[in-house]
This record gives C-alpha cells, structure tokens and sequence, in this order.
C-alpha cells in the first residue's frame, strides 16, 4: 500500500513538474497567454439499493433489476453509499500566435477518474487545438462528443443526465461556421475511453476495424437569451471479422448501421436557465444511454450474421433558478423501442431488458465565487420485463424498481 501511494504522489508530482518548466520556458515567448483552471470536488452519496453505474457508483445511471437468492429476497435491495474526491481536475487554456487571419488555442485538461480499479490516475479529458477565423472554427482534438452539445442539464450529479443525456468525450475533427445567428456543425468522431458494446464487450475494435468514424451534422439557431437546433449522428460497426466452426476458420464481413437524432432548445435569463432535449437513439451505447444491436440472420456454413439495432426515445427537461441560492429540478424519461425487425440470436448493449427509466432530480445549491455546496435528491423508476425477440427484442410484462439516491456536493474552482 505504501509503494503504492508513493508511485501516485510521484505520478502526480511529474506532471506538475512538467506543465511547470513548460509554462516556465513558453512564458518567455511573445503572443502566447496561459489560464489555468481547475476545482477539488468532493461527492458524498447514498442509495437505497443496487443500480447500474459506474466509478464505483459515483455515476448513477438506473436502478437494478430485482435479482432472489434462495429464500426470494432480494439481493439488489441493500443500500449503499460513498465518499470520493476522484473528480477534482486540472486544466490550463492558452491561447496562441495568430496563423494567418486564424486565432489559436488549446485546452489541455486532466482528473483523477482513471479506469478499472486504478481511480487515483491521471485521465485525459480535454486535450485538442483551434483555429478559429471569426466566422468558422476548426478543432482538432478530444472534447465533448457533438451529440452532448452546447444544451446539457445543470445538475449536481456526475452523470449531467446521462442515460437520458449523451455524456461522451471523443477524438475528433470538427468544423464551424457562423452567420447571423445560425451555426452550422460537422465532426466526424473517433472512440477511446467511451466505447461500443459488442461480442467482446465494450471495445475500440468495432470501430476501428469499420474504418469509419462517426459522423454527425447539426444546426443551430442562436439570439440573446435564446438557442435551439437539432442533429443527426450516423454510426457503422464490425462486430466481428472471423468466426470459427468445427474448427474452420471463416473470414466474415459483418457491419451494423444506426443513424440518431436529436433536437434541442435552451432559454436563459438573469435568474433563469430552461433547457429540454430530445432523441431517438440508436445504438449509442458509446455515449453512456441504453441501447444496442441484435442478430437478425445467421449463415449456417460460416456463421456470419446481420444485424439490427434497437432505438430508444429518450427526453429531458431542466429548469434552475437564481444565482446565489439556486433550486433546480431535471425530470428524464426513455422509453425501449425495440429494433426494426425480429431477431433470432444473441443481443449485444446496455439495458436492453429495460422498457422504460423514469428519473427525477431536485437539486438545491449555494455558490459563492469559487464556491458550490449543493444537495440533491433522486428518485428513479426502471421498469423491467421479458425480452420478446420475435417482437424486435421489446420488453413485456413490467415490473418496477425504484432507488432513492441522495448526493450532497462540495466544490472550490480556480
């Protein structure tokens, strides 16, 4: 345990040092401005039983199913509970010489989320150049996934409404451009610590042996106080590319397609903020939301399949009010939509024996400049049922599970 700590506080300590002999030797170059940012966040959670998460619970996404031991009780019925300060980060934003007429700039910044059971390591979270030339931007780099958008819920809670809200930072290359109020978006979008469910679980391969990237477009319409706009994200797969049988070997040439929209729109005043979106999701387990794909067709000989993927309707609203103390409310919704056609093999996703999720959040913050000390309580409602494959993988037969979660945050930024 002690070896241990001493390697992390050596991790941490080396790339302190770094980013300070390199802001050290940059400051002495003309044109260069250098911001750094960061908070030390604290979370202290409850729930009253076992739910579907991750980091260790500190990002909530839906209750559990019901799961009996012998004597029928339920096993998932235990509350639990935790402390964790593993995403307090640290950034820093420079903004650099001009190239031509473009402004540039960088953000490069870092937390402690990790993966796996290592939590106490650094973890990229933005790192990604701009070009901007007034009109038009071009951003190379990891940032937040399109489909997360410039309209995303204020809550306390880490998961920023996720399933119900894409939560996603990608590698990408994204464009720009800007006119009398409308913004006009494309990116076309890479995967490496937000991954699709597959064969093998959640992995990079899908993606990376399809050769095709995501792409998305989007439009959006902005005035003082006001912004709405909508989008389409297209995502092809490989799930496989050899299959073996009776000892044969088969090269195949597999691919699932699912094409996403969404729409959105955001009012914000002195006191108020009112933001709602809205999607049909499809196979975008990537983006922390419910969903997947399922076999629809195998060939005997080589085992080579098609696939379908499901669709989910998912909805969001959020409204906070004030500045100093700040009462807020966020009501999600998603409803399982099954695929297009009947399947006949495995399914490969996330919640697909979820029918619907129902999630409330109240919230209650007070903030001072670099303060936030906020509550927050979540009832959430998941209704689970039997898997129809025939019926294109639909749930039947609902029962429902309920958790109650209580988080109460502290934060400090600079």
């Amino acid at each position: 345990m002690y070896d241990w700590v001493i390697h992390r506080m050596k991790s941490v300590s080396l790339f302190l040092l770094c980013v300070g002999l390199t802001c050290g030797a940059q400051a002495q170059k003309k044109n260069f401005t250098y911001k750094f940012y960061g908070q030390v966040r604290g979370d202290l959670f409850y729930n009253s039983r076992a739910n579907s998460e991750t980091v260790d619970g500190l990002f909530h996404l839906y209750p559990s199913d019901v799961k009996l031991d012998a004597d029928g009780k339920d096993l998932n019925a235990s509350p639990n509970g935790s402390f964790y300060v593993l995403y307090s980060r640290l950034g820093i934003d420079v903004q650099g010489p001009m190239v031509g007429s473009a402004k540039t700039s960088l953000k490069l910044e870092t937390d402690f989320r990790g993966s796996g059971s290592n939590w106490s390591i650094l973890r990229i979270r933005h790192a990604y150049v701009n070009l901007d030339w007034g009109k038009s931007a071009f951003l190379i780099g990891q940032t937040w996934h399109p489909l997360f958008g410039e309209v995303s819920p204020q809550i306390l809670n880490l998961n920023t409404g996720a399933p119900f809200q894409p939560f996603n930072r990608s590698p990408q290359i994204r464009y720009r451009y800007m006119n009398k109020g409308w913004q006009l978006t494309g990116a076309v979008v890479w995967q490496l610590q937000y991954l699709s469910a597959g064969p093998n679980g959640k992995s990079e391969d899908y993606i990376k042996h399809s050769c095709i990237p995501e792409v998305y477009v989007g439009i959006d319409y902005k005035k003082p106080g006001w912004q709405a706009g909508a989008g389409m994200e297209i995502l092809s797969l490989v799930p496989r590319t050899q299959n073996e049988i009776d000892g044969q070997i088969f090269k195949l040439n597999e691919r699932v397609t699912s094409v996403s929209g969404e729409a959105h729109v955001k009012y914000q005043g002195d006191k108020w903020v009112v933001m709602a979106k809205t999607l049909l999701a499809s196979n975008l387990t990537q983006t922390s939301m419910l969903g997947g794909y399922g076999v629809t067709a195998i060939d005997p000989r080589t085992g080579e399949r098609e696939y379908a993927p499901y669709l989910f309707s998912t909805s969001w609203l959020n409204i906070v009010y004030g500045k100093k103390w700040k009462p807020g409310l966020f009501l999600g919704y998603l409803k399982n939509l099954g695929a297009n056609k009947a399947l006949v093999g495995d399914t490969y996703g996330v919640g697909l024996d979820v029918d619907q999720v129902f999630r409330a959040d109240f919230q209650f913050s007070y903030n001072l400049p670099h303060w936030k000390l906020g509550v927050e309580y979540t009832p959430s409602i998941a209704w689970y049922g039997d898997i129809d494959l025939q019926d294109g993988g639909r749930v039947h037969q609902d029962h429902s599970v309920t958790n109650h979660r209580v988080l109460g945050v502290l934060i400090y930024m600079f």
